[in-house]
């Protein structure tokens, strides 16, 4: 008879949003054992308590990363720790799962990367809309449609009180369109399932409260080889429009397909997380008409009512995640789009800065 299979204990950093998810999963999901629950603020205790209690609690990573020793350390903090931390866990000889951005620069990416590679730790991004069943028929969908593509997208937030409070603070290392542009950007290359060679953006401040160097609105275009061209909008504030602040639409020679989130996408919703990966509905435009000139066959559409809410999206990522470790999954594709899809970040990044376009 076999012995059972210990379960992978996970050192949480970072309790806020995502990290509060990932840790819910770790407490529900079979397979997890949380070893401890580390934020620089009150977060961690909110969190425990939520989740029962007697979970150990750490202010200060390194120390955390000594006393537990993890098997695993999911980070969920700001974009410019990722780098340290996933490198100081993959040097312990822990698997990894990190929030997006994989690191607030690319050559910082690359090094994480690297040391996944040479430790042969499992690193796992969380591109949570990888994970989504209708996300992925949005793609499949697309890849119906031929090239080349129109695709476009956006996720404006309006934020006040404790989440204005985080966006300033995920200001202080990355704009908006580096931070969620990874996500849709890393769609369109799977809708084109071709290479990017030309990006362009513009960005503005709109607020004395984001730092002097950054902007909180911007705007980028990309152009692939194929002849596709994709565009992206984000901003944050209080000072945002939530009138068309959840887009996403693809457009090809035989029609378009639309996420049409009717309760997700209305006014006062742009600031739960919960609505950010919602679809409720696609609809499918065909573009052949008939011998006068009219369309013949009438828009499609999918319901998505049974789709998984953000909490189970979560728990998905999280198996995939024990799964690549138990099952010791090629990760290298992924780490790589990961890598990809943050360098075309930073250069719209670029671009707005400049004022200049960008080759790829």
């Amino acid at each position: 008879m076999s012995e059972p299979v210990k379960p992978l204990r996970v050192l949480v950093v970072g309790c806020g949003n995502m990290g509060a998810s990932h840790a819910t999963a770790y407490h529900t999901l079979d397979g997890f054992e949380i070893c401890g629950l580390v934020s620089s603020g009150a977060s961690k205790q909110v969190l425990n308590d939520k989740l029962g209690g007697g979970y150990p609690l750490y202010s200060d990573y390194q120390a955390a990363l000594a006393a537990t020793k993890p098997d695993a350390v999911c980070i969920s903090t700001y974009p410019d720790t990722h780098e340290n931390f996933a490198i100081a866990a993959l040097e312990k000889g822990c698997h990894v799962f990190i929030e997006k951005p994989l690191a607030d620069t690319v050559a910082g990416a690359e090094r994480v990367a690297e040391a996944a590679r040479r430790a042969d730790r499992k690193l796992v991004v969380g591109y949570i809309l990888r994970h989504h069943p209708s996300w992925q028929k949005f793609v499949e969908l697309a890849h119906q449609l031929g090239k080349p593509l129109v695709m476009r997208m956006n996720l404006n937030q309006q934020s006040q009180g404790s989440k204005w409070m985080v966006h300033r603070n995920l200001l202080q290392s990355l704009s908006p369109i580096v931070d969620c542009g990874v996500h849709y950007i890393d769609v369109m290359c799977q809708m084109t399932r071709s290479k990017p060679v030309q990006v362009s953006a513009i960005g503005a401040r709109l607020s004395n409260d984001v730092p002097a160097n950054n902007y909180n609105y911007g705007q980028l275009q990309i152009r692939f080889e194929d002849g596709s061209v994709g565009w992206y909008e984000a901003g944050w504030g209080p000072m945002m429009s939530e009138t068309a602040f959840f887009v996403k639409d693809v457009i090809g020679p035989e029609g378009a397909v639309s996420i049409v989130a009717k309760e997700a996408g209305s006014a006062g919703k742009s600031d739960n997380v919960a609505a950010h990966t919602k679809t409720e509905s696609l609809r499918f435009h065909h573009a052949a008409l008939d011998k006068n000139g009219a369309f013949e066959k009438e828009d499609t559409w999918i319901s998505m009512d049974d789709e998984p809410d953000h909490q189970e999206l979560c728990d998905r990522e999280q198996l995939y995640f024990l799964h690549a470790i138990r099952e010791n999954t090629d990760l290298t594709d992924h780490v790589q789009d990961a890598v990809n899809s943050l360098r075309i970040a930073f250069a719209c990044d670029e671009s707005v800065r400049t004022g200049r376009v960008v080759m790829l």
